[in-house]
């Protein structure tokens, strides 16, 4: 590991960086389901619209500037991209969904392709949805979600974005995406953790690691 690829900030007075996704190294890029690696250790997937931040979001769990790549064309990268930690966990970043410029057709076969993903992966213990909290739940993530909670396994929603927000409009934001996700899962949205999150400004990191090292140690 590059020394300039590790991030030093601290997450602010008396804070720490965070160690569940520490140590995290490039494994595979999967071009179809079938070249994933068997099932084996527990998995925990990043998933999210094209333009989220979810790349962001990983680096920042990761302690690493340039561990997760964002395509230089959003929604083009359709691979399926794993990271093993030492202890043999594996963190899986799935394709951003939902970009406009990607052809319909593409777009639908991707669209079954992280859906059989995420409903039929045996080794996936948890999802994190990476959501911009300025625009919400879209159709594509309620699908997602569709697709996953239904099996029970918890889901942590990164509401990112929230600098570009005041406290009290990331809070009503935050809020709200609560509110969807009664609204259409009743019985399963007590499954689902919504974490305000900024990679930029580290908001919201020592909470989502804390989610995050209870998954991986399961």
């Amino acid at each position: 590991m590059n020394k300039r690829d590790i991030v030093s900030e601290k997450t602010g007075p008396g804070g720490t960086d965070p160690r569940s996704l520490l140590g995290a190294e490039f494994m595979i890029a999967a071009a179809a389901l079938d070249q994933l690696p068997p099932p084996g250790p527990p998995e925990v997937a990043f998933a999210g619209r094209s333009n989220a931040g979810k790349s962001s979001a990983i680096n920042a769990l990761a302690g690493r500037n340039r561990l997760a790549f964002a395509s230089r064309t959003p929604g083009r990268t359709q691979q399926i991209v794993m990271f093993g930690l030492p202890s043999g966990a594996i963190v899986a970043d799935l394709p951003g969904y939902g970009y406009a410029a990607v052809p319909k057709a593409v777009k639908r076969v991707w669209q079954d392709v992280l859906a059989t993903y995420v409903a039929t992966r045996s080794t996936l213990v948890a999802l994190v949805l990476v959501v911009d909290a300025r625009h919400g739940l879209k159709p594509l993530d309620l699908a997602m979600l569709d697709g996953f909670l239904p099996s029970g396994r918890p889901v942590m929603v990164l509401a990112t974005q929230s600098d570009k927000l005041t406290r009290t409009e990331s809070a009503r934001a935050s809020a709200a995406i609560r509110r969807q996700l009664a609204e259409r899962y009743r019985e399963q949205s007590g499954y689902v953790t919504v974490v305000p999150f900024s990679a930029t400004a580290r908001t919201g990191l020592m909470e989502a690691d804390a989610i995050l090292a209870r998954w991986l140690a399961a």
